[in-house]
Order: C-alpha cells, then sequence, then structure tokens
C-alpha cells in the first residue's frame, strides 16, 4: 500500500502527540486531533521544500529538517515549520502559479512534477493554512504505513 500521510493542526506538540493508541490512524477523521486534516502521499519534506523554494525562494538544500514529535513501532508524527504553512496564507493566485511552476522546474526533488498537480496541491495548502491560522494550531503530519 506504500506509505500515508494525514496533515493537521494542534496547539502545541503534547497534543499532536497524544495520538489515540487504540484507534488506527486510518480511522482518524476529521477532528480527533484538532481540526480537520488532509490526506496526502505527498511527503511532509517534499511540501515543505515545495513551499520554501516556491515561494519564499530557499534552495532546497537550506529547507530545514522536520522535527519528530513522536516515533512508535506503528506510525510517526512530525511538526512541519510555520514557515512552510504562514507564506501561503496571504499570497495570491500569480504568486501561486509562480510557485507551481518554480518547484515544477527544480532539478532533482521529489513530489509532483507536473506544474497543474503542483499548483492545485498548494491551493489545498494555502486553505489548511487558513485554517490553521484561525484555530491557532501549528502544522503536524500522521505518517504510517
Amino acid at each position: 500500500m506504500g506509505v500515508t500521510y494525514k496533515y493537521f493542526g494542534a496547539p502545541d506538540g503534547a497534543t499532536a502527540a497524544r495520538v489515540p493508541h487504540s484507534m488506527r490512524p486510518e480511522e482518524l477523521g476529521g477532528d480527533e486531533l484538532g481540526m480537520g486534516g488532509m490526506f496526502t502521499r505527498i511527503k511532509p519534506e517534499t511540501v515543505a521544500a515545495m513551499v520554501l523554494t516556491g515561494i519564499e525562494g530557499i534552495p532546497l538544500h537550506k529547507v530545514p529538517p522536520l522535527e519528530l514529535v513522536v516515533l512508535h513501532p506503528d506510525y510517526a508524527v512530525v511538526k512541519l515549520p510555520m514557515t512552510v504553512v504562514d507564506p501561503l496564507r496571504d499570497i495570491g493566485e500569480e504568486s501561486v502559479g509562480a510557485a507551481a511552476f518554480i518547484w515544477s522546474t527544480v532539478p532533482d526533488r521529489g513530489g509532483p512534477s507536473d506544474a497543474f498537480n503542483v499548483y492545485r496541491l498548494l491551493h489545498e495548502w494555502q486553505d489548511f493554512s487558513q485554517r490553521l491560522h484561525e484555530a491557532g494550531h501549528q502544522p503536524y503530519c500522521l505518517v504510517w504505513g
């Protein structure tokens, strides 16, 4: 099946770390971990690189690492830097399109390569970023395979 990622918001690492042990991650719905999340097959480090390289202009090799919150035999929870979601909140349509194009031309990177798919993904992240901001939450990712 492969690895699945659920991005979600939580007010802090302690809250994010309380993934219920009795519940399998694939059963987690919208709000068990603080707010509606996003399921995807895109790695959190790829999302971070996509935003920071495409929008902030940071070279791929300078994208900061993710913070490990929980490492469990069945899953992991990582925290994404706020610099990954904050830049998306206030940018316009042209900037999203430019970021998608920039990311589609970056050599040696993972994730979607088609500019249109990147554009759609960045729009989803823009909505997610706004929801995080409104809730006062930080971005986390539940990883399981």
